[in-house]
């Protein structure tokens, strides 16, 4: 299967950006492609096995998904690997660099989206995060 590989660079310590990618009540502030949507509830039990869903919503009440799966490797402020309902791989890891944190997720992709899309939508999400993270300095 393909994937495909989306990044960002966040200016804060590795700490604080895996406490914003782990903890539900952050998760609900970044974790949108598109300022018209959010997510209005995200549940995570971080551990190998573990399950996550993450709730996604148009805020119009037009549309919405969950997003979810269980954790297949989790190393704390390093690395997480998931596996989605739909049996796609998504793999996260937090790479510390001298003045911040680099967060590289690879994913597996889709059939019913471009390349394109969901390299955009992703990376959208990854820039919500980023932006969420400093605003906590």
């Amino acid at each position: 299967m393909d994937t495909l590989t989306v990044e960002t660079f966040v200016a804060a310590p590795i700490d604080r950006v895996w406490s914003a990618w782990t903890t539900p009540a952050d998760i609900q502030q970044w974790n949108a492609a598109l300022d018209s949507w959010h997510t209005p509830l995200a549940v995570l039990d971080l551990r190998a096995g573990g399950t996550f869903c993450y709730r996604m919503e148009a805020r119009d009440g037009s549309a919405g998904f969950d997003y979810k799966g269980r954790f297949t490797q989790v190393e704390p402020q390093r690395r997480i690997d998931s596996e989605l309902d739909d049996g796609r791989k998504v793999s996260v890891e937090f790479l510390p660099q001298t003045d911040g944190t680099l967060v590289r997720e690879t994913f597996e992709v889709e059939d019913s989206h471009t390349l394109e899309q969901q390299r955009t939508g992703w990376q959208s999400i990854l820039d919500n995060f980023t932006r969420h993270v400093l605003s906590r300095a």
